[in-house]
């Protein structure tokens, strides 16, 4: 299964520069968040796959427009073909804005989950906007991780956990994947591939 993961800045290639079959190998798109609904419905509409998405801390337009077509996974386990994936946008509380968690109502967001995940039999991909503590986060407040994702890993062991919020240009050392445990962490920033 060849998936498309995108996040925090549409791509040119897929948008601006489109060309017809370009979405063709993709048999599931994955949104991490901070993408304008108009370019989510415009890749739900050109492409033949399915797309899921979490809410970025920026995606505040999308309450009176959401984007057409595409499904929305927070808190929730979606599963498509056997792939189980969990979704829980937002990011760490930096200011009063929407989707935006303290650690304590994160980590509430996922014990409400525990019931799902039971029944699911766990997860193989966590779909979030924000990166785990001290892999892939960001120096500054409004970037960091959080803590309760490494538990969401220790417990359930995921083969992957997909995000965004950090941008690739931030800096040079910004790494695309990092592993924890077994678990891969991948920055979705503007667009990547993975074949599961």
């Amino acid at each position: 299964m060849k998936l498309l993961l995108l996040s925090d800045r549409e791509s040119p290639y897929l948008w601006d520069y489109y060309q017809a079959g370009r979405l063709a190998p993709y048999d599931l798109i994955l949104s991490c968040g901070d993408l304008k609904a108009s370019y989510l419905t415009f890749l739900v509409t050109m492409g033949r796959s399915p797309l899921l998405y979490v809410h970025g801390n920026h995606d505040v337009s999308y309450q009176q427009r959401p984007p057409e077509g595409c499904d929305c996974i927070e808190d929730k386990v979606y599963i498509y073909k056997g792939l189980r994936i969990l979704g829980l946008g937002g990011c760490a509380r930096y200011n009063n804005g929407p989707h935006q968690y303290t650690e304590k109502e994160m980590r509430r967001r996922i014990r409400r989950l525990w019931w799902e995940l039971k029944k699911t039999g766990g997860v193989d991909v966590v779909l979030t906007h924000a990166p785990p503590t001290g892999y892939g986060d960001g120096d500054d407040y409004a970037h960091r991780g959080f803590e309760c994702f490494l538990e969401l890993i220790d417990r359930y062991q995921p083969k992957y956990l997909i995000h965004g919020h950090v941008h690739m240009n931030y800096g040079t050392d910004i790494e695309r994947e990092l592993e924890y445990h077994g678990t891969k962490i991948i920055n979705a920033y503007e667009r990547h591939e993975l074949e599961i």
